[in-house]
């Protein structure tokens, strides 16, 4: 009775693991760019290469994060190539947080970049470090 409990566990486990397996092949693109044209980019996505295509969006996602007294806010994200990459919005908030949406509009290679640099809460010291934030975008 034991073994054929250990049997099913395990059998409903690969089935569920070759479940997953199959729909993220079956869809055949990285979550970046499934979405509709759109390319969503986060603070992850730092040093990554993204195809895009000429008219889709790429989504810039940056989020703030606080350790030891200080907060980490990020800048605007800024594209190294208007001409390929055109800037259709772009927020800050006080919070922190940096968003843009980049329209591609030509074919190319450009990047968009962003620093993320530390505000000190009262009483608190910042360490002298501003962190760049780069992702190259092809546009085909």
């Amino acid at each position: 009775m034991g073994a054929t409990k250990w049997s099913t566990a395990f059998g409903a486990a690969g089935l569920v693991l070759v479940a997953v397996t199959a729909s993220a092949a079956a869809q055949g693109q990285p979550p970046h760019v499934r979405a509709a044209g759109r390319a969503v980019l986060t603070n992850t996505d730092n040093g990554r290469t993204v195809a895009a295509g000429v008219g889709g969006d790429i989504e810039v996602r940056l989020t703030h994060y606080r350790d030891r007294g200080v907060t980490y806010v990020w800048d605007a994200p800024e594209t190294g190539d208007r001409a390929v990459l055109r800037r259709a919005s772009d927020t800050t908030t006080p919070s922190g947080d940096a968003t843009a949406v980049f329209r591609t509009a030509a074919g190319g290679v450009a990047t968009v970049s962003a620093q993320l640099r530390c505000v000190p809460d009262l009483g608190s010291v910042c360490p002298l470090i501003v962190v760049p934030w780069k992702v190259t975008i092809e546009a085909k």
